[in-house]
């Protein structure tokens, strides 16, 4: 077990103390803590309230068991909450730990960490966190996903909101918004002059152009397991088959692309994904009498960027979708991108006509159109794929370091920004 370094150690004298409380283990998150561990003036410990991410799990999305195939432990110091709850998920009540107090109290009953960041603020957890760091007088960061029109709220929900809000104003020191529909958030509810330090969502860039490259000499490969005539484009969706990520849509926009009744659209159609959904959308494909659909089922994160290399365009025509990581992932393999206007990562990865195309969501004839856009000439994905992959190289790790260090810099005093 991980413990708070001792603040009489000397080499801790120069280094500010950044505890780090989450729900579990994350696949997106872990490279991000190992490049934060490496900072020189930031000595970071992560506490996790379980370990069901590492230790294997039924993803309610999926809808299959799932152990990621990356490293999510590797790189940074990290310890896991004692459990009061635990039941693999992650939500309001679970999981729900107790300790934090004492962890960032440290053995001498004083204040072990110069800053507590939390990521959400809606679970025991995290309110637990921000009371205990806020009683040992140690500012508190938070980041979140939130965006205003991610869904429609009754009146009576909107007005428990604001109250459960100018509470938690009181708890948190600054705020790390994702990106610019986050910080649109924040601005609505804490005010234009609260403390806001952007640090984007961002994924391992240099993973997944590593990957993506090294997928190009087995295309042919992935091509005849698929049985995909390697002269025809790709369409790809890659999420989890549920009814909030319309893959039922993008179904319905390919059929679409048949020149005339009986005939094949050019293009296939590729869904890697399982979950509660996928009987449906299987039922629907064979409905359309069409043989250009394949169904790939779960691949873990390493598996993904094969996908990504066959693909023309990527696909995301998602309601309600708070950021989607996995558009910044296709990116890197520089594909062209088509998403909803409901994909919160929408205005700062894809603009109409650049990167892609973006479509109002639940219009399947704008997505239709969108996808003959995209498609219009082999040449148009490939120009999309490269501004994709030259915008995406911007939005990384690197500026979620810098953003961090504004942040600690400006509640601590203690490092420079």
């Amino acid at each position: 077990m991980a413990h708070p370094p001792s603040e009489t150690d000397e080499s801790m004298k120069n280094k500010v103390r950044l505890a780090y409380l989450v729900s579990h283990p994350i696949q997106y998150q872990a490279p991000l803590l190992r490049r934060i561990a490496q900072e020189p003036d930031i000595d970071l410990t992560v506490f996790f309230g379980s370990d069901f991410s590492v230790r294997g799990y039924k993803d309610e999305g999926f809808g299959v068991g799932v152990k990621w195939d990356v490293p999510l432990l590797d790189g940074y110091r990290h310890e896991f909450l004692p459990a009061l709850r635990d039941n693999a998920t992650a939500s309001i009540t679970s999981p729900l730990s107790h300790g934090i107090l004492s962890r960032l109290k440290g053995r001498r009953g004083e204040a072990a960490f110069d800053v507590l960041w939390v990521h959400g603020y809606s679970t025991l957890n995290a309110l637990h966190g921000m009371v205990a760091a806020k009683s040992l007088g140690i500012p508190v960061l938070l980041r979140a996903e939130s965006w205003l029109e991610d869904r429609s709220r009754s009146g009576g929900t909107l007005a428990a909101k604001r109250f459960f809000f100018s509470g938690l104003k009181n708890l948190v020191d600054g705020i790390l918004p994702i990106g610019t529909l986050n910080t649109a958030y924040w601005r609505h509810y804490f005010g234009e002059d609260f403390p806001l330090f952007l640090m984007p969502y961002a994924v391992d860039n240099e993973y997944f152009q590593k990957r993506s490259a090294e997928a190009v000499p087995r295309r042919g490969e992935l091509q005849q397991e698929l049985n995909l005539d390697p002269s025809r484009p790709v369409i790809l969706f890659a999420s989890k088959l549920q009814t909030r990520k319309r893959c039922e849509d993008l179904i319905e926009a390919y059929k679409r692309l048949a020149p005339s009744p009986g005939v094949e659209p050019h293009p296939y159609l590729v869904i890697v994904g399982d979950g509660e959904e996928r009987v449906a959308l299987e039922t629907q494909a064979a409905a359309s009498g069409l043989n250009g659909i394949r169904f790939c089922g779960f691949r873990n994160q390493s598996e993904l960027p094969r996908f990504f290399d066959l693909a023309s365009v990527f696909v995301l025509p998602s309601r309600h979708e708070p950021w989607g990581l996995i558009v910044n992932e296709v990116m890197n393999a520089g594909r062209a991108v088509i998403v909803s206007d409901d994909v919160g990562s929408q205005p700062d990865l894809i603009t109409e006509g650049v990167e892609g195309c973006v479509f109002p969501a639940g219009d399947v004839g704008a997505l239709t159109d969108a996808l003959r856009k995209v498609l219009a000439t082999p040449e148009t994905p490939r120009l999309m794929g490269e501004k994709a992959l030259e915008r995406i190289k911007s939005w990384s790790f690197d500026e979620d370091v810098r953003g961090l260090r504004r942040a600690i810099a400006a509640v601590t005093h203690k490092i420079e920004a």
